[in-house]
């Protein structure tokens, strides 16, 4: 990769930037607010997934997409929004990142809306069995639930989604040739040299096992 060194038209400044770019108006540079106002908490309400972003102690961001029933990020108050967290692989690298960088942020999605809602502010970690219990689903409780102290919040334009017709299934690439999640964990993973597998059929069964008895 063209490092900035050897990059002669590389931005390294923000003058540079805004004068390749422009500056934003007063509508997009206005529309920030530092709460969850009724405009963002319906449409979190409406959001049955969402991308939540962390930092890692090396320095890395992170990004762990969360799905649940719509709605499933409580709006506890205008300042404070609860992720619940469900059986997983128990790595919590977004968890231990907290313990670390409290930064956070979120991106929900509302299927077949252009929009999106953006939100950042701290983390923290909580096992609060009220909260966990208030945050089931088929009677099983959270896990952990993140508490997330609201910085800043605002509406993402469509743009994204008219370009990439994300929600237009007659558009969308054919993924036949796209490696699964099996594929990708027995390469990455050396599941074979490793002796942790004995072959693709035994990973596929155990991921699908998963999907179907461990979602909750």
């Amino acid at each position: 990769m063209t490092d900035h060194a050897h990059d002669p038209h590389a931005i390294t400044t923000r003058d540079q930037l805004r004068a390749a770019g422009g500056t934003a108006g007063p509508r997009p540079a206005g529309k920030v607010i530092d709460r969850i106002d009724p405009i963002c908490a319906k449409f979190i309400a409406a959001s049955p997934f969402a991308v939540f972003a962390t930092i890692g102690a090396d320095g890395l961001p992170d990004l762990s997409p969360k799905g649940d029933p719509a709605g499933f990020v409580a709006v506890l108050d205008e300042h404070t929004l609860a992720l619940p967290d469900r059986l997983g692989n128990k790595r919590f690298d977004s968890f231990e990142n907290l313990l670390e960088n409290p930064q956070v942020a979120l991106l929900f999605l509302i299927p077949d809306r252009g929009e999106t809602l953006r939100v950042a502010g701290r983390g923290r970690l909580t096992r609060d069995p009220d909260l966990c219990a208030r945050l089931a689903v088929n009677d099983r409780p959270a896990q952990f639930v993140v508490l997330i102290d609201v910085q800043e919040a605002y509406l993402h334009c469509s743009k994204c989604m008219i370009r990439s017709r994300l929600w237009q299934p007659d558009h969308w690439p054919d993924s036949a040739q796209v490696p699964s999640l099996a594929e990708g964990i027995m390469e990455h993973a050396r599941l074979l040299e490793r002796g942790l597998a004995k072959d693709l059929h035994e990973v596929e069964t155990i991921i699908d096992d998963d999907a179907v008895n461990r979602l909750y």
